[in-house]
């Protein structure tokens, strides 16, 4: 007998994160947690896997704080990691011998450390972190006196390099006072490439940064060029020569991903492969291995060797679904990622980048006894012909041949994101955890997303709501015409970008029309563009998605033809609306505005805001009362599947909302 899928399993269940595989490649180091937070400060815990599987998964650390981001000393002997063990949110620098032992605290910086990179060599690790507060710091703060000016004390993170003979910190006084959002040591371990923004706005991100090089000895720095649209993810290649990195395509707001190499002799970025119709998404290497490339590629990912000289990516090997953080050893002969498979959750996966991997945990082993949805590709075209894809879930145990289904289709976040076909759970409105209730679940991936290339991607600049929503129609059209989706019983819900959808969805029913969907769920969405760019902490992108600011007269402004709230009046489809309080990137105000709106036409709804989250749900009980009053907002407005049309209001089953 199939287990029952509950809320529970999915909130306690435990993710890995952020692998590292050992120089030699017979070790790999990772993160675990669990998914649901049970208490204020966040817990992990360090586990260490032998490659060939001869060997079970072994905790290294308690899991009493937070352990995160194992990294490897360049012989191997040592595990270093941050922990803030000593004070919470507060991380400092771990070292455990991998011979035995306890880990030992290396640096007691007041501000905590952010990141950090053993540098080749053995004898430091750079650092990231803020300075400390000062006197005046600590003054204003104890007697209240902290008016905040824009502009003024901003806490900038700066390069720092840590001694592990003389556990001294040098902070790198080359850079000036500016903020460092990614750094990395050469093969070598002379030269520190640092990426520098004006201050700490995320905004930064996507325009044009500077890249500098450090002297690892003096700490002089000199500026090499600017990247004209932000890098990450930099990535040496072996020979010390060029540096490659992803960064969005095109400056600014909506576009995807591009791959970039520096010749630093030259000093002048260049960008690979701009036809590429998929996605870089992730860069590795160590020791003498080429640069690999993690590549989205529709539903699945690819593994690429870069050669940064001639600019080329060879396809090595392509996974089902998603490979994430992905690492290589010394060697270049393997490699480790977080893999998922449709019917099995998110583990750490290891073999030859040529493939195939096998898997090398099993974090969640009360999930084998679930009886799980079978999960269908689907392909269809847009009303213009652009070609789309995304994944169908039907209930367990049941096929097309047992529809038409109550279909609910859940929008992906970004809008950069995208589907894969791999385990689609987790504590946001889900796949798995509505089709075990009964429905057929559409993923759509529409234009906007991650996995066709650029140009996809850059499609809604501008135009959020228009042509990624007719996407999404034309495939529940299809379902529709194929039998599966019941027209009578349709849902929509997502979160973040999917939450605006949401929204935007339930505004677009003709006046005078019945409403498309019987209900929606609204996560973290946006209601109005305008007061994103007044609002969120990355106000430059979603002025690029809304097409406008506000500031350019008194309007009507081209982000109000894409904002939900401009089409309020219209909504009939009742909606529940989730949110956390403490949400930067769309801020609690657009649950609110978008709520009152619906108050004010009578529209039924239900407005749900989680105390102390921020854009994600992290504490355990939130994640639960999401999955649940999710699911039993659907079987509201639906009907609860197997029983009939019957429903907790006890509507009839011809009824629709507004009628």
């Amino acid at each position: 007998m199939p287990a029952e899928l509950t809320a529970e399993l999915i909130v306690d269940g435990l993710l890995p994160a952020d692998p590292r595989l050992s120089p030699d490649g017979r070790h790999v180091a990772f993160a675990v947690a669990p998914v649901g937070q049970r208490e204020e400060g966040r817990k992990s815990a360090i586990w260490l896997a032998s490659t060939d599987g001869a060997a079970p998964p072994r905790r290294l650390t308690a899991g009493l704080a937070n352990d995160t981001m194992p990294r490897w000393s360049p012989d191997g002997a040592w595990l270093f990691f941050l922990s803030d063990r000593a004070e919470r949110d507060r991380a400092q620098l771990q070292r455990l011998p991998l011979a035995g032992g306890e880990a030992e605290a290396l640096t007691d910086w007041r501000g905590g450390i952010t990141a950090f990179a053993p540098v080749p060599g053995g004898r430091t690790v750079a650092l990231l972190a803020a300075d400390p507060p000062g006197d005046e710091d600590e003054r204003r703060e104890r007697e209240r006196d902290d008016a905040q000016v824009w502009g003024e004390r901003w806490p900038q993170q700066r390069l720092r390099v840590f001694d592990l003979e003389t556990c001294a910190v040098r902070t790198i006084d080359g850079l000036g006072d500016r903020h460092l959002a990614a750094m990395a040591p050469s093969p070598d371990g002379t030269r520190i490439a640092a990426v520098t923004w004006p201050n700490p706005e995320l905004d930064n991100r996507a325009f044009p940064s500077p890249l500098h090089l450090v002297d690892t000895a003096s700490g002089e720095a000199r500026e090499v060029c600017t990247l004209p649209t932000g890098g990450d993810n930099l990535t040496w290649d072996r020979d010390g020569r060029n540096i490659a990195y992803i960064a969005r395509a095109v400056e600014g707001g909506a576009s995807g991903n591009g791959l970039f190499v520096v010749d630093l002799e030259v000093g002048t970025p260049r960008r690979l492969v701009p036809e590429l119709p998929a996605c870089p998404a992730a860069l590795c290497r160590e020791g003498g291995s080429d640069i690999l490339v993690a590549v989205a590629s529709g539903l699945d990912t690819m593994i690429a060797r870069l050669d940064s000289v001639a600019g080329t990516l060879t396809e090595l090997s392509r996974a089902r679904g998603d490979l994430l953080a992905p690492t290589v050893s010394g060697d270049g002969a393997i490699v480790a990622a977080l893999h998922s498979t449709p019917d099995e959750p998110l583990n750490v996966w290891v073999g030859p980048p040529a493939g195939p991997l096998a898997r090398r945990t099993d974090l969640q082993p009360a999930l084998r006894e679930v009886a799980w949805g079978p999960q269908e590709r689907l392909a269809w075209a847009a009303p213009d012909g652009l070609a789309l894809d995304g994944l169908l879930i039907l209930p367990p145990g049941r096929g097309r041949a047992d529809g038409p289904f109550a279909l609910v289709t859940l929008v992906h976040g970004g809008p950069y994101g995208r589907f894969t076909d791999g385990f689609q759970l987790g504590w946001a409105p889900s796949g798995q955890w509505l089709a075990a209730a009964g429905y057929a679940v559409f993923l759509p991936n529409p234009r906007g997303g991650m996995g066709h290339g650029h140009d996809f991607a850059a499609r809604v600049a501008g135009r959020v709501g228009l042509e990624d929503w007719g996407d999404i129609v034309a495939g529940i059209t299809v379902l529709i015409a194929e039998g599966v989706a019941d027209p009578s019983r349709l849902g929509i819900g997502g979160w973040s970008q999917g939450g605006f959808m949401t929204a935007w969805a339930v505004g677009q029913d003709p006046p005078g029309a019945p409403p498309r969907f019987r209900c929606g769920v609204m996560g973290a969405g946006v209601s109005d563009w305008g007061m994103m760019v007044a609002e969120s902490d990355v106000p430059a992108f979603e002025a690029g998605l809304g097409g406008s600011t506000g500031w350019e007269g008194p309007g009507p402004h081209p982000h109000d033809r894409v904002s939900p709230a401009s089409f309020v009046h219209r909504v009939k489809t009742p909606v529940l609306i989730l949110h956390g309080e403490r949400d930067e990137r769309v801020p609690v105000g657009q649950a609110r505005y978008f709520a009152r709106g619906l108050r004010r036409y009578g529209v039924p709804h239900e407005l749900v805001v989680y105390p102390r989250e921020p854009h994600g749900l992290r504490e355990r009980a939130h994640q639960l009362d999401a999955l649940r009053r999710t699911r039993a907002w659907f079987d509201r407005w639906l009907g609860v599947p197997g029983r009939g049309e019957e429903r907790t209001t006890g509507r009839g089953a011809g009824d629709r909302p507004g009628d």
